[in-house]
């Protein structure tokens, strides 16, 4: 980010800047910003990126009392009261980054959308600030990153207030196989706002929780197989995981080269849109988004269309279709929704033709797990600067590092070769190649606009002493192992959990599936914010 000089601008801005931020501040006192007495009541509940800037717009907010609600919001929800635990580190140049996007604003500077905006990022993703960036391990703790990742030189670029960073499963749930999502050897359990004992999902828990809980205006996932958009559907959440290459990896802890993206996460699919254009770019040092060239947007809120989903064709994924009764009567629900919009259905199994690849997947995301790992850390600021000392610090640690589950999959990577190796090259056609097939295959055959299914079960109970279990039915992984787009949104609720509906595309076609989804979010209006409901019962 390039620092600039407010000094000839003068006294005179900065009075100004003093002025509109006490007129701001007035709002606390008729207002229960904190929330302390009732979480639901909070000034900037469901707000959304354009009421934001219309409220600046008018000088009735500043980016600093913007982020100073929300920091005091984090304080009462997330670190007491409930307790949601989804924050790991606040960032202590938030309300001058804040004050910088005020300055700029009285100066006649606005940049753009996200000019003032409060972020909170995912902790796998470089801040070349005091944050560190750690991938929820105490192994790398230590890591305080010396220069952003790419995306967030882009989002310092767009004038948005970097908040802090999110709690997630650590290192991106490719620990353990029996591993608990949402917890963190460096920042403990997350919890998900809406039934409190319930399981956030992962991995980008953090960037789920907070978002949903209104910690932060919009956050960043990020995604290999379902980190975006599985947390985005158990929260109540729009998730956005683009084409692989549609942003930039570079200075993101990996697990896969393939798969891996990082992605939007917000209360509304034009929020999401948003940001989704303000971060795409070629980036010299990752070749995948040389792909993206002359194929994305900077701008996706162009294609938002209430009656977007008139005379489109909609595959259903038929495994999806007899889960268990909630979510059966929920999507079949969303499908007379769609088809009251004039979406024509047609019923499609594609998970019929990708047998093969499911097995495949974890073949490949070990060999890719540690080339990537072992390149990201040798030269990460840490003292620990290889999958191998990763796995030796837990051993040397283990009642802080692994208390309830171990590292049985750390070590199978480790065990792996090179990615030269024939069983990885194998896999990579069965993962990859195959699906891209399937769903090009289905796509085409059908004459399709996209395929959509839940995108997950309701939220699990958090369990740290058997781990995750199965809730049910995932859609994540065609998109994710093709590397195509993804984009899910609040569906409807069953005993007050959220569950979330999934569009898929092929590769950069992220404007048809923003096109369906902001119809059917207008249609249907399903976002409820959370109550902080203790348990089930309660």
């Amino acid at each position: 980010m390039q620092r600039r000089n407010f000094l000839k601008t003068g006294a005179i801005v900065g009075l100004s800047v003093t002025a509109l931020t006490a007129k701001a501040s007035s709002v606390t006192k008729i207002n229960n910003v904190s929330g302390v007495n009732d979480p639901t009541d909070f000034v900037l509940n469901e707000v959304t990126i354009d009421i934001l800037q219309q409220k600046m717009q008018k000088k009735e907010y500043t980016s600093q009392f913007i982020t100073e609600q929300y920091l005091r919001r984090i304080e009462n929800i997330d670190k007491s009261g409930p307790k949601l635990n989804a924050v790991i580190e606040i960032n202590p140049y938030a309300l001058t980054i804040a004050d910088a996007m005020d300055r700029e604003r009285v100066a006649g500077k606005v940049r753009g959308s996200m000019h003032g905006i409060p972020v909170l990022i995912k902790d796998n993703i470089n801040t070349g600030d005091k944050m560190r960036t750690s991938a929820g391990s105490l192994a790398i703790a230590d890591n305080i990153a010396k220069e952003d990742a790419f995306i967030i030189g882009k989002l310092r670029e767009a004038g948005a207030v970097l908040l802090g960073k999110t709690n997630l499963s650590e290192w991106a749930n490719f620990r353990s196989t029996r591993s608990t999502s949402a917890w963190s050897s460096r920042g403990g359990q997350t919890k998900c706002p809406y039934i409190l004992d319930r399981n956030p999902s992962g991995s980008s828990a953090g960037s789920g929780s907070a978002a949903s809980a209104n910690l932060c205006a919009i956050a960043i996932g990020t995604e290999t197989d379902g980190s975006i958009v599985s947390p985005s559907s158990v929260n109540g959440l729009v998730g956005i995981k683009p084409t692989v290459g549609l942003w930039s990896r570079t200075g993101i802890i990996p697990i896969s080269a393939t798969q891996d993206t990082a992605g939007p996460m917000g209360r509304t699919v034009k929020d999401a849109a948003i940001l989704l254009g303000t971060l795409v770019g070629i980036d010299p040092d990752d070749s995948s988004t040389v792909s993206s060239r002359g194929k994305s947007f900077t701008d996706y809120t162009q294609f938002l269309d209430e009656n977007g989903l008139k005379g489109k064709r909609i595959g259903i994924e038929k495994d999806s279709l007899k889960v268990n009764p909630d979510m059966d009567a929920i999507f079949q629900d969303a499908i007379k929704t769609m088809k009251d919009k004039g979406a024509i259905i047609v019923e499609v199994e594609l998970y019929k033709q990708m047998k093969e690849a499911f097995g495949a997947q974890f073949t490949v995301l070990l060999y890719e797990f540690k080339d990537g790992l072992n390149k990201y850390l040798s030269q990460a600021n840490s003292k620990v600067k290889s999958l191998a000392q990763v796995i030796e610090f837990n051993k040397q640690n283990e009642a802080t590092a692994m208390p309830f589950f171990r590292q049985e999959i750390l070590e199978q990577a480790e065990a792996k070769g090179t990615l030269i190796e024939k069983e990885y090259t194998d896999a990579l056609k069965k993962t990859s190649g195959l699906t891209r097939e399937a769903i090009n295959k289905v796509m085409k055959e059908n004459n399709l606009d996209a395929i959509s299914a839940p995108t997950n079960g309701f939220a699990c109970c958090i369990d740290l002493i058997n781990g995750d279990y199965d809730n049910g039915f995932s859609f994540s992984s065609p998109a994710a192992m093709a590397g195509y787009p993804h984009i899910t949104l609040p569906m409807g609720y069953a005993h007050s959990l959220p569950i979330g509906l999934s569009f898929i595309s092929t590769a950069y076609k992220e404007a048809d599936i923003i096109k369906l989804a902001y119809a059917y979010e207008q249609a249907s209006k399903k976002r409820v914010a959370p109550k902080f409901r203790p348990d089930l019962l309660g």
